[in-house]
């Protein structure tokens, strides 16, 4: 019975939507930024500077979300176009 519990726990804990986060550094451009959140996401202009300037002024900002592994995905995306980034449950944020 102890099974099916930790099962359906692990169902729900699937369920629940994950986000990708990007965190300021000193390293990349601001400009750069924006590009990486046009290029990877296919955000308009308007939307990746917006994300960018959050990055930028508070140190982080959500650029995605939806399954871990997505986020996983996007995560690993973002550490290859030299971005920190990190994955989260939105719930915990």
């Amino acid at each position: 019975m102890e099974t099916e519990q930790t099962d359906v726990e692990d169902v729900l804990e699937l369920e629940n939507p994950w986000v990708t986060i990007v965190w300021n550094d000193p390293v990349n451009l601001m400009s750069y930024v924006s590009y990486v959140f046009r290029n990877y996401f296919g955000y308009t202009e308007e939307k990746a500077t917006e994300l960018m300037l959050a990055v930028h002024h508070d140190g982080k900002a959500v650029v995605s979300s939806g399954s871990r592994e997505e986020m996983e995905r996007h995560v690993q995306a973002m550490h290859e176009y030299g971005l920190w980034a990190t994955l989260q449950r939105a719930d915990s944020i």
